[in-house]
């Protein structure tokens, strides 16, 4: 009976150590969720971050933080006139 609990509980940990190296998401942690805003006022930004594709996230973000408190938006990488602003 010993034997058989010992075995039991050797699984169980051998199971939980199996499942901890799989991915909970296919896609990834991106933060932008979506193509994103396609125009933002330029008066209106206050700062720009511009993420790179990792293991995490398999696309380029551009993440704006907006002056006053009015929060961060995502823009659409592939616009030709965010192209123009992130350089």
């Amino acid at each position: 009976m010993c034997v058989k609990g010992m075995a039991i509980v050797l699984a169980v940990i051998l199971c939980a150590a199996i499942v901890q190296g799989f991915p909970m998401f296919k896609g990834g942690r991106c933060l932008c969720i979506g193509p994103g805003v396609k125009a933002v006022k330029v008066a209106d930004i206050e700062k720009v971050s511009i993420i790179y594709p990792t293991n995490n996230c398999d696309k380029t973000e551009v993440i704006i933080t907006l002056k006053t408190h009015k929060g961060q938006r995502c823009l659409n990488p592939s616009q030709s006139k965010q192209k123009l602003l992130s350089r």
